[in-house]
């Protein structure tokens, strides 16, 4: 379906565009962080960032701008209608307690993945992961087996027009580095990320296909980065992973 321009909400595509400025990175702004990110002028953002304090969705102390809970009704609204997170997480609780380590399943978001469900265990990550948290797609296990489940143009494209800081000395950001690494997740049908996203940190990732063989989300393990851990992990975490991989393909549509 296409929908013309004059149907558009210019206000709210704005004050959507200043939400999403607010991340882990950036959980306190001032109207003119906020105005450089989101590439409005000043009294755009000012007025809808305003407009979310006067609303409850932000608060404002003279100077700086935060998010409060009552922004998450949003992001909830939305995961209360996927049947995708009650149908993994009885599979994600029962693996991670089976193998000790936190499992999670995202999906793809242009060049970001997002968190719909998540089976914490020992914590191996400095950040917080919940439902709703995001990270980028080129450099983490669960986005590199989405994007290399995409026609090689769209992933190029993806991986082009979004931005790729290098997270730690390991992180590949090169376009041509990355799509072959894609090439080669596309081939084992898995991914294995060492210590791109975070020192200390590896993980592996399988996608979740559906009935009709389409890549909806990811599941994936994390574990530490230590030679006896690494020699083994993926021996230990795929057959089960390809377990789960399997009894979710027939039951999603």
């Amino acid at each position: 379906m296409t929908i013309s321009e004059r149907d558009i909400m210019g206000g709210l595509a704005k004050g959507l565009a200043v939400i999403e400025t607010f991340s882990v990175e950036q959980p306190r702004q001032s109207i003119a962080e906020v105005a450089a990110a989101s590439g409005l002028d000043r009294a755009t953002a000012r007025r809808c960032l305003l407009t979310l304090a006067k609303q409850g969705y932000a608060d404002y102390d003279g100077k700086f701008f935060t998010l409060t809970p009552r922004v998450l009704r949003l992001g909830t609204a939305c995961l209360a209608t996927m049947p995708l997170p009650q149908l993994v997480q009885p599979a994600l609780d029962r693996i991670s307690d089976a193998l000790g380590e936190s499992s999670s399943v995202s999906i793809l978001d242009g060049g970001e993945i997002v968190y719909i469900a998540r089976a914490a265990q020992k914590k191996v990550m400095s950040i917080a992961l919940m439902p709703g948290s995001r990270l980028p797609a080129f450099c983490t296990s669960m986005g590199r087996v989405m994007l290399a489940a995409l026609p090689e143009a769209a992933a190029e494209a993806i991986l082009t027009a979004a931005p790729r800081p290098a997270r730690t000395p390991l992180t590949l950001t090169e376009v041509p580095a990355i799509m072959a690494e894609l090439a080669r997740v596309r081939r084992q049908g898995y991914a294995v990320i060492d210590q791109e996203v975070e020192l200390g940190l590896c993980s592996i990732a399988v996608p979740l296909i559906n009935a009709r063989g389409g890549v909806v989300a990811a599941l994936n393990f994390g574990f530490a980065a230590l030679p006896e851990v690494q020699a083994t992990a993926t021996a230990q975490h795929l057959p089960l992973m390809l377990q789960v991989q399997a009894d979710m393909q027939r039951v999603l549509r």
